[in-house]
């Protein structure tokens, strides 16, 4: 009886470690541990992005929708520089604003990658949501990359997609 218990606890233990080791190396989707704390340079060239988010894709007919989780990813494509986002406004199908997910600017270190996730369960955006980003980037360095990707399965069918940010010109 004592092994049976050596045994199982050590498969938990094991298991349980390798759970801990795969999380660590996900990206950051904690905000607040991007935060900036200072204040951003004037000197600094602003930009806005728009980009896709289903929430929900129509199966069928008009009347019948797929909900998707959506992972929205903020990268920076710089080796050397760091860029910020100042806003992340997320939008449903009638342009209402749904949650501001960036409301203080936080920092994109050179090739980090910042998610924001949107649970299946939150079929707020609907069919038409949307992110609108703010951000800010010295002179001669590349604008954040915005993309989302949308998956979902259903028994053993499973359906994805990608969108890509388009930059706003006002």
């Amino acid at each position: 009886m004592k092994k049976v218990f050596f045994i199982v606890f050590s498969f938990l233990l094991v298991f349980a470690c390798d759970d801990k080791t795969k999380q660590e190396n996900l990206p950051s989707t904690n905000l607040q541990s991007v935060k900036l704390k200072k204040k951003l340079s004037d000197s600094l060239l602003t930009g806005s992005t728009y980009l896709s988010v289903y929430s929900q894709v129509y199966s069928t007919t008009e009347h019948k929708t797929n909900d998707l989780t959506a992972t929205v990813s903020i990268r920076n494509l710089n080796k050397r520089d760091t860029v910020y986002v100042t806003k992340a406004n997320y939008f449903d199908t009638k342009g209402d604003l749904v949650k501001s997910y960036i409301k203080e600017p936080i920092f994109v270190k050179p090739l980090q990658t910042i998610e924001i996730i949107i649970d299946e369960k939150d079929a707020t955006g609907g069919t038409g949501a949307k992110f609108v980003f703010d951000w800010s980037a010295a002179k001669n360095v590349q604008a954040p990359y915005f993309e989302a990707i949308m998956v979902t399965t259903y028994g053993q069918q499973g359906l994805s997609f990608t969108t890509q940010g388009i930059p706003i010109t006002e």
